[in-house]
C-alpha cells in the first residue's frame, strides 16, 4: 500500500512535497505520489491542509 492524493481535493499548495522524506511526491497541476517510492510514513497526510492524502485501498 502507499499514500495517494485525491485529484479532486488537491490544492497543489506544495505543503506535502517539502515534507516527504523520500521525495515520492511530484509537483504539477495536481500533485502525485509515486507508490514505488512511498514508505507509508504518513507525513504528507499529516500536513495536508485540505486532507487530500490517504492510504490506497
Amino acid at each position: 500500500m502507499a499514500y495517494k492524493i485525491a485529484e479532486d481535493l488537491c490544492a497543489a499548495c506544495g505543503t506535502c512535497i517539502d515534507e516527504c522524506p523520500v521525495g515520492a511526491i511530484s509537483a504539477g497541476d495536481v500533485y502525485s505520489i509515486d507508490p514505488a517510492m512511498c514508505t507509508e510514513c504518513g507525513t504528507c497526510a499529516g500536513v495536508c491542509p485540505v486532507e487530500a492524502i490517504s492510504l490506497e485501498d
